[in-house]
């Protein structure tokens, strides 16, 4: 399976506009891809929290339609990132599309655990309260943005839900760069599972984003990683390793915590 991982920059001097158009030319550019992903906010940026309420756009707005269009141009699955999404009563989420190759929305993920404590995106958005994951021909994605990488239970839950490769879009600070790094090889080999973090790069509001977009195997290797700036980060994976790893070494059936409820037949 190939992906491309768009490290993309988010800098004060580009038009939000300007930039969906120049995210979308990057998507178109990765046809022959099977999978392609954008970070976190990277319409408006991560912490720039006082343009939140201005961006905000409905589910289907701006950022839907050019990026269900690169999507179907480039003929791939598309993990489009997040954006700050505007509900009918209002609320603002946190919220990542993904698309089909044909530009269709396969799924829409609400960002479960919000970052800021006091402020910020804590308190002026919603938080999302569903999983989810998606099936692609090759794997099941779960999907996580940012903030979530610290919350295992959420990753397991996505496990039980099927998923087989864990994307993580995010907007994560330079200044805790090393915490990036060791949560995504910690959440591939606890679900033993590969997992596809990417970052911004830039600064938003003030604060330098870490980049580095990370792939990790199920072992937790990582298999590639990027650097500092803008850059498109592509590695070719086997997702049957997922199951290869699970069988030969099948730490998840030894879980005795938290395990679902049994189905009767």
């Amino acid at each position: 399976m190939h992906a491309s991982l768009i490290q993309i920059a988010v800098n004060e001097d580009e038009s939000v506009n300007s930039r969906r158009e120049r995210a979308a030319s990057l998507v178109v550019a990765q046809r022959g891809a099977d999978l392609v992903v954008l970070p976190e906010l990277w319409p408006v940026g991560a912490f720039a929290y006082t343009a939140f309420a201005d961006e905000a756009e409905p589910l289907h707005g701006p950022t839907h339609d050019v990026m269900a269009k690169a999507a179907a141009e480039a003929g791939v699955w598309l993990h489009a990132g997040s954006f700050v999404e505007r509900a009918e009563d209002g609320t603002l989420y946190n919220t990542s599309l993904v698309f089909s190759p044909e530009g269709g929305l396969a799924a829409s993920y609400r960002k479960i655990h919000r970052f800021g404590f006091d402020k910020g995106e804590a308190v002026m958005m919603g938080a999302g309260e569903e999983l989810v994951t998606v099936a692609l021909p090759q794997t099941t994605l779960g999907l996580a943005t940012c903030y979530d990488l610290r919350f295992p239970e959420q990753f397991r839950g996505l496990v039980d839900a099927g998923a087989e490769t864990m994307i993580v879009a995010a907007g994560w600070p330079e200044r805790r760069r090393a915490h990036w790094t060791l949560l995504a090889q910690a959440r591939a080999v606890e679900n033993q599972a590969y997992v596809l973090a990417v970052g911004c790069a830039g600064t938003h509001a003030g604060i330098e984003q870490a980049a580095h977009s990370i792939v990790v195997d199920p072992w937790g290797e990582v298999l590639a990683e990027a650097g500092a700036g803008e850059e498109v980060l592509t590695v070719e994976f086997d997702p049957a390793s997922t199951a290869t790893t699970r069988e030969r070494f099948p730490a998840l059936k030894d879980r005795r915590l938290g395990i679902p409820p049994r189905r009767l037949a």
